[in-house]
Parts: structure tokens; sequence; C-alpha cells
């Protein structure tokens, strides 16, 4: 692999696609942008999926293939911001000291230019939306810079993760339905919220002796001896705040069963993670079929 060796590919690498056969330059942006790690814009587009679908867009196909753009260019750029931040950070750390910034692959020159392309994908993919939808979605910045300064002041940046990795909720919501009934949506991304934070600590488990190490901050290491119960009081918290959303789009008790196939997969990772090991690794990348499952409840509820 010319440059990059094997030994330099993370777990969750997925390489040997089509970024393995780009030029050395082209794959380190690539790499940079975690091109070759999909799940990242699957997880940010599932809320984006949820929010159009119960507030009833659920023929809007058109929309929904550009939100998956937005989510894999915008996805990209936060990747590539974040790698710009914690370059020092990450140098330290054996998972990600391999990143192109980080190694010096990329200078943070190139690094810029490649963060304003995925922005201007981004902005392409902005002004396909509503205006209400634009508004909600522009919002989101503030949020997205803050994020890679949290783990340095907090124990919980898993916590800022969830409002900013979420925000798609609010924009295909908002698309759907203007800025009427906002009480389903409140619902709604009150669970996306502690979703994202469950996934993103069970992720956390594999960099626990490093983060400790260089003192950042982690809920996997926050959560102590009790990262299962934490995980598993988010994944319900996430079920509630969902049934309340779509009690309030459809007050129906039959409704409610379309939860119950993401409720089973949520159980089922909580009642099977192993703390070590390739298993987190594992379950945080089911959760991109948690996603669909929610995606498939949100249809039924918002096309009936």
């Amino acid at each position: 692999m010319s440059e990059v060796s094997t030994q330099q590919i993370v777990p969750d690498s997925e390489h040997k696609g089509l970024v393995a056969r780009l030029p050395q330059p082209w794959r380190n942006l690539a790499l940079l942008a975690r091109f070759d790690r999909p799940i990242g814009w699957w997880l940010l587009f599932w809320p984006c999926a949820w929010g159009l679908f119960l507030g009833g867009g659920t023929s809007r196909w058109g929309i929904l293939a550009w939100m998956l753009l937005g989510a894999i260019a915008m996805r990209g750029a936060g990747c590539v911001y974040n790698d710009i931040v914690d370059a020092d950070l990450d140098a330290r750390v054996v998972r990600t000291a391999a990143r192109p910034v980080a190694s010096g692959a990329t200078s943070k020159r190139a690094a810029w230019i490649w963060l304003l392309t995925l922005c201007a994908v981004g902005l392409v993919v902005l002004l396909q939306l509503r205006r209400e939808a634009q508004l909600v979605a522009i919002g989101s910045l503030a949020l997205v810079a803050a994020y890679p300064f949290m783990k340095r002041i907090t124990g919980w940046p898993q916590a800022w993760l969830g409002l900013v990795f979420t925000w798609g909720a609010p924009v295909g919501w908002v698309e759907a339905t203007g800025f009427d009934r906002l009480g389903p949506l409140a619902a709604l991304y009150a669970g996306c919220w502690a979703w994202c934070m469950a996934y993103d600590t069970i992720y956390a488990l594999q960099d626990r002796e490093d983060d400790a190490m260089v003192g950042i901050g982690s809920s996997a290491l926050s959560f102590g001896s009790y990262v299962r119960a934490g995980v598993g009081g988010l994944y319900a918290m996430a079920l509630l705040c969902w049934a309340g959303a779509v009690w309030l789009v459809r007050a129906d008790p039959l409704a409610l069963l379309a939860l119950l196939p993401v409720a089973c997969h949520l159980a089922w990772q909580v009642l099977t993670l192993k703390e070590d090991g390739a298993d987190p690794l594992a379950k945080f990348r089911s959760n991109r079929f948690a996603g669909l499952l929610m995606a498939a409840a949100c249809y039924v509820v918002g096309a009936a």
C-alpha cells in the first residue's frame, strides 16, 4: 500500500475497496474524510430520514438522496476539521496516530483546502432544502465547531456529539413540516441524542487506555464499571423518547409496535456487549442496522 502499511490501517477501516485503488495523495484525502469508514455517514444520515419520514415526507425520495449526499460530505468535513484540531492528540494515541494530518502525510494547508471543498458540496445540498430547513441546518455549525474541544474540558464529550451528530432529525422534520408541530420533533431529537451517546460510548471502549493515558475525556471512562448499565439506560431513554414522538404523531397503541424491531436490536446490543476485543466495534457498527429499523418505523407511522 505504498506509504500506508497494513499495520497502520485501523480496525474499523474498509480501505480495500475504491479507496485502496486511489493514488497516494488522493488516498490520504479519502482517509482524512473517512471515506473508508462509511458507518459514520450512515449514522449521520439516519436521523435525517427519521425526521423526514415521521414528519410525513415519506414520498420525498429525491430530497432523501440529497440528504445522503450531504451526510457523506459533511461527515467528511467534520472529520477533516476534527483531525486538524486534534493532530497533536491523535499523534499520541495508537489507533489515531496514522491519520494523515497527525502522521504528516497530509499538510494542514491541504487539509483546509479539502475541508472547504467538502463544505462546498454541503452548500449545494443545503440549497436543495426549503428555507426553514436551511436555517436549521446552518444552526448546527456552532455545535460542530465546538465539538473537538469537548474532550479537553469534559469527561462526557459524547453528550456534545449527541447534539451534533443527530442534527439531521430537526433538519428532516422541518423539511417535511416547517416549524409546525415541534412537540414530536423535541421527543425524536431527545431520543436521537441518547442513541448517539450510547453508541459512541460503545465505540469509545476501544480507546479507554489511550484516553486515560493522554488525559482526555470519554464517557466510556466516566461510566467506569457501569458502562453496560449506562449504555442500557441511554438506549432505554432513546426508546421512550421515540415512543413519545410516535404517539404525538399518531396516538394509536398499534403505532408503537413499529418500534419493536429496533427495541429488540438495541436490547441485543446491551445484553451481549463485551467491553474489550473486537466486540465494541462490531456493536457500534450494528447501529447502521438499528438506524434502518428505526427508519422503517418512522416510515410506517409517517405514511399512515
